[in-house]
């Protein structure tokens, strides 16, 4: 008896190490997104080596989140399929390799936090961290705050550690919705640590002077807003969303007349603010090029290739529709349309149901149709944090099945079984 007695404090001291030591391993992973001046970057040098070691202690997929996989590997099999159609391979095995692993991340994100729901908690937080490092960066590249901050800026606009401004801005939309869930519903003590990253978060975005960026968090925190209110039954609950919300305009309006004043920042703003660019209703522009495309897709149902419209017009589809049907073939349109369908679906089922996780998914969920309507805009193949984002979705997917199960009656017992921890 005393020999058990002693293994098991003994066994429950190694799976609280391992716990934190895989808890850490994630936390790093995150923070590591937000920092991408150079490809590759030390994220997929980092989340490759993760997710090998992962494998080989038993990273489990769950049966619910088959079908993220499933699709994502048959999308990527339509991008093999496409290369065939290349006289010239150039450099599109390396690039069809990027797309496969960040597919294995988005995997990887949905079977860990399926197993460890308190990871949701963490890799929020890791996002947020590295949101306002990445923030302060563009920021401060923006006002030349510093010999050679220059180099956290592209076209004059914030970059932070990106190589492009219109993946800063997205990338740092989450974070910032995450941070404003918290603002309508945490205790109002909380409220001035919280507006601190939101305001940083806030203030990268404007920066970026990405149209998309700015309709992305707008959208994104209308529909966050509406879904907090139809989730309560406290008219107290709503009454206060009601107002944090006109405060929190009234407050953004503020801000913005005192920012435009800032020299240079009302003339950038005036030129992005603008529906339609010049690069986007010229002769071969970006919106003439999308007719050119689908017409082209009618008559290669294999695709072109990856990467090979741009060599053929000088610039790329900027459409994630177009993008995977000239990329990776009808196969890889109808994997990629049947993924973002079967994501909004399933995801709105259970968006507003009473669960641990329910606060993340409900950010990463709104934060997924906001990057999803700007891809009719531009190209987010390759964008890192939506395929995190479809993890974070697809892993509230299998807990909230895992969840279904365990409430089934017992054949033997006859009872319902314990609801899953959150911790």
């Amino acid at each position: 008896m005393s020999a058990i007695s002693q293994e098991l404090p003994q066994a429950a001291v190694n799976a609280k190490l391992i716990a934190l030591i895989s808890s850490a391993a994630v936390f790093v992973g995150i923070f590591l997104s937000g920092f991408v001046i150079s490809e590759p970057a030390p994220y997929e040098l980092y989340m490759a080596g993760l997710i090998a070691i992962w494998a080989l202690f038993g990273l489990r997929v769950s049966r619910a989140a088959m079908p993220l996989l499933v699709l994502l590997v048959t999308m990527n099999i339509g991008g093999m399929m496409a290369m065939t159609q290349m006289a010239d391979l150039a450099n599109t095995p390396l690039y069809l390799s990027v797309s496969l692993f960040l597919a294995f991340t988005a995997v990887f994100f949905a079977s860990v936090t399926a197993v460890q729901p308190s990871l949701y908690r963490l890799i929020f937080f890791a996002y947020v961290v590295s949101a306002v490092i990445t923030s302060l960066l563009g920021i401060a590249g923006y006002f030349h705050a510093f010999p050679g901050a220059e180099m956290f800026t592209k076209y004059d606009r914030a970059a932070g550690a990106f190589q492009d401004p219109n993946v800063f801005g997205p990338f740092l939309v989450l974070p910032g919705i995450y941070l404003l869930y918290l603002l309508l519903t945490g205790p109002v003590s909380r409220m001035p640590l919280l507006a601190v990253p939101l305001l940083i978060i806030t203030a990268g975005i404007f920066f970026s002077f990405s149209r998309g960026a700015w309709g992305m968090f707008a959208v994104s925190a209308v529909l966050l807003t509406g879904c907090l209110f139809l989730q309560s039954n406290s008219g107290k609950f709503r009454l206060r969303v009601v107002v944090m919300s006109i405060a929190a305009v009234a407050l953004l309006v503020i801000a913005m007349m005192v920012i435009l004043q800032l020299p240079g920042v009302s003339e950038m703003f005036s030129s992005r603010a603008q529906l339609e660019q010049s690069y986007d209703t010229a002769r071969l522009g970006r919106f003439a090029r999308y007719t050119i495309g689908f017409q082209m897709a009618l008559e290669h149902p294999f695709g072109i290739g990856p990467l090979v419209f741009g060599t053929i017009f000088g610039e790329d589809t900027h459409d994630i529709w177009l993008k995977t049907l000239m990329d990776y073939g009808w196969l890889g349109f109808v994997s990629f349309l049947t993924l973002v369908a079967w994501t909004i679906s399933a995801g709105f089922r259970i968006l507003l149901r009473d669960r641990p996780w329910q606060p993340y998914l409900l950010c990463a969920y709104v934060a997924f149709i906001g990057n999803i309507g700007l891809g009719t805009f531009i190209d987010i193949d390759h964008w890192r944090h939506v395929y995190l984002l479809l993890g974070l979705i697809w892993g509230a997917i299998a807990l909230e099945y895992r969840h279904q199960r365990l409430l089934r009656p017992d054949p033997i017992r006859g009872d319902g079984r314990r609801d899953l921890k959150f911790g």
